[in-house]
């Protein structure tokens, strides 16, 4: 007699750029990119290999969901499970996507980034960014929809002022006629000279036992003490990346002596250790793709089905009350 093994469900909760959220079935078979594809086709994005879907793992440590295993084995037998879509692999110039779909998801991704304080902006620039994020979803200024206070409906910043909201209505008044696209644009093409700009942050410890950050970006991996860089480690002289335990090292080929040098940071745990390595692994083989061409990678994947992609559409963000 047969003994038969019922089918595993998985309940996927997936929020997206735009703060929709829908849900998806998933089964012991359903691989990541399955999944991943699925929330593709939905955003109608074609250019694949710049978006990744992030979880929270049993060990309460963040992880990329990886497209070549089962997502049953991922999240470790959860009934359910929560993803986050976003922008995996900053490309260097994102003004040079091809799709306006992909360019609008970039276009999310990094206003998220500047809100959340991953990006730190200044005033001036603060005022700039917001106009062109209330041109793209409101269009030209209208006194008569537009009224006193419209601007405070929107969050750009963590702590926002009344004065940054004034600017921010003043320099709405400027950019009329740029469709949203337009507006978009110029917006990543403020944001893509930002230091912190793509740079995904992991907490360490130095050999001198002071508290650091690496900071994985699309060009290197920088090193911050005191939000201040120390130092910079370009990914093409990095010649090996390696874990043992807590304990993450990198080996790099120096530019004046051309001799190697490794630098050893502690992070807090194993599983964050094992995360920045293969972060660290895929930001580097990212670089290395996009360094024959200097044109940006249209990252398309070959087993990418395109049917059932819908057409994107522009989603209105949370208001807030006056």
């Amino acid at each position: 007699m047969r003994c038969w093994k019922s089918p595993v469900n998985i309940t996927c909760k997936i929020v997206l750029l735009d703060q929709q959220q829908f849900t998806s079935e998933a089964n012991d078979k359903t691989l990541g990119k399955d999944v991943l594809h699925e929330v593709l086709r939905r955003v109608g994005v074609h250019e694949v290999g710049y978006f990744g879907l992030r979880f929270i793992d049993g060990n309460n440590q963040t992880q990329w969901l990886d497209q070549s295993k089962t997502v049953f084995k991922q999240v470790k037998g959860q009934a359910q499970c929560t993803f986050y879509f976003g922008v995996k692999f900053y490309v260097v110039d994102p003004c040079k996507l091809s799709q306006e779909s992909t360019r609008y998801q970039f276009f999310l991704q990094l206003k998220q980034d500047i809100l959340q304080g991953r990006i730190p902006v200044s005033f001036d620039l603060a005022a700039e960014l917001g106009a062109y994020m209330v041109q793209s979803e409101l269009g030209d200024f209208d006194s008569r929809r537009h009224t006193p206070g419209y601007i405070s409906e929107f969050r750009f910043i963590a702590n926002q002022t009344v004065e940054l909201e004034n600017r921010i209505a003043s320099v709405h008044t400027e950019l009329h006629g740029q469709q949203p696209a337009l507006a978009e644009l110029n917006f990543l093409e403020k944001v893509k000279w930002l230091e912190m700009y793509g740079v995904d942050l992991h907490p360490v410890i130095g050999e001198d036992n002071n508290e650091y950050f690496l900071g994985l970006s699309p060009t290197s991996v920088i090193v911050l003490r005191n939000k201040n860089k120390v130092a910079t480690y370009s990914w093409s002289r990095i010649t090996k990346i390696y874990h043992k335990g807590k304990y993450f090292m990198v080996r790099v080929l120096e530019s004046k002596s051309s001799e190697e040098n490794t630098y050893g940071f502690e992070t807090p745990s194993k599983a964050a250790c094992k995360h920045l390595y293969k972060c660290s692994l895929d930001l580097k083989e990212f670089f290395k793709s996009n360094q024959s061409s200097d044109q940006v990678d249209t990252r398309k994947s070959d087993d990418f089905d395109l049917r059932g992609s819908q057409q994107f559409v522009r989603v209105p963000s949370k208001r807030y009350q006056r």
